[in-house]
């Protein structure tokens, strides 16, 4: 079943055009000029109940504009958009109560209250029942540890805190649909792996279907099986994960220990990417199957202690992904 449905969106921005100079600020006085701009152009797709769909793409290429689409905010210039069967922007209300939406760089918390407040205001709005509201609160303060800085202040609480506490207000209503805007922009290490925890338990456990947009490929390969990538509002990737990466990531890194140091390596096909004393970093540009020879001709030459191969990442693939549209533009 869709739970988001896409067909033909487009989002397009008028904006006032700036003419330069004294007399282009006069000139604007009097002459009313426009550039557009288009945000999302003529995206299909839908999402089914459960998913967990990363919603990718470089900045300026529509990816928060889409989550405020979904999520009712703005309304998009032409084609179709449903989100639990209907139009957001027209039932935002009704809609409202079925999702959860997290901005990175967006606050929904009162600053000044403690962390409580906000959560005893988020259950008055949503009108969420006591038995509701105390369960998913437990779930929330166990998987996410906000029960000891639950009473602080806002505005005392780190990023890492804040943005925890953000995810729960979100899921507190029990939405059917959680959407993400960068949730772990600036965290740390640890803050960043205890929200992609929970976000794969709520997704896993709770079926809570997850849109999550970010610049994190770690986020992608930890909680989302199928990827959405977009370049300029326009869509050109719609699959999974596994699927991409076999597609463009015939890179292998490989990381080779020497016994003594072997000087420059001049292998065709071999490009060195890190140096850590006699271990060394290389990536292999040929198929899986060529590693193997190209290693070879390396221990030929030089006097190799130990060899592991690595899978290329997904942030590597993804930046292939970008080089090969940036070439075709």
């Amino acid at each position: 079943m869709s739970i988001i449905s896409v067909d033909g969106l487009t989002r397009t921005y008028r904006q006032y055009r700036r003419f330069p100079g004294v007399m282009g600020s006069i000139r604007s006085l009097f002459t009313r000029e426009y550039t557009e701009e288009t945000a999302v152009r003529e995206l299909t797709f839908s999402i089914q109940e459960g998913e967990a769909v990363g919603y990718l793409g470089p900045n300026g290429a529509g990816k928060s504009t889409m989550i405020k689409m979904m999520s009712g905010i703005l309304v998009p210039s032409s084609g179709e958009l449903h989100v639990l069967g209907q139009v957001p922007h027209q039932a935002r209300k009704e809609n409202s109560m079925q999702i959860g939406v997290v901005f990175g760089q967006r606050s929904q918390l009162w600053w000044d209250l403690p962390v409580k407040d906000s959560f005893d205001l988020h259950k008055y709005i949503y009108k969420i029942p006591d038995a509701t509201f105390e369960k998913n609160l437990t779930f929330c303060l166990e998987m996410l540890a906000i029960k000891d800085f639950i009473e602080k202040p806002v505005r005392q609480l780190s990023l890492g805190q804040r943005m925890r506490v953000e995810i729960a207000m979100a899921l507190l209503h029990d939405p059917k649909i959680l959407f993400l805007d960068e949730p772990t922009i600036g965290l740390d290490v640890m803050a960043k792996d205890q929200i992609r925890q929970f976000l794969r338990t709520v997704n896993r456990e709770k079926k809570v279907t997850i849109v999550l947009t970010t610049h994190d490929m770690k986020d992608i390969e930890e909680i989302c099986p199928r990827m959405i990538v977009v370049n300029k509002g326009e869509l050109v990737y719609d699959g999974s994960v596994a699927k991409l990466r076999e597609k463009l990531g015939n890179e292998r890194q490989v990381v080779i220990e020497f016994r003594e140091e072997p000087g420059i390596i001049d292998v065709q096909g071999v490009t060195l990417l890190q140096e850590e004393g006699l271990r060394k970093t290389f990536l292999f540009t040929r198929n899986e199957s060529s590693v193997f020879e190209l290693v070879s001709q390396i221990a030929a030459k030089h006097y190799v202690e130990d060899v592991s191969i690595e899978h290329t990442d997904i942030e590597s693939v993804i930046r292939r992904l970008y080089q090969q549209l940036a070439a075709n533009q």
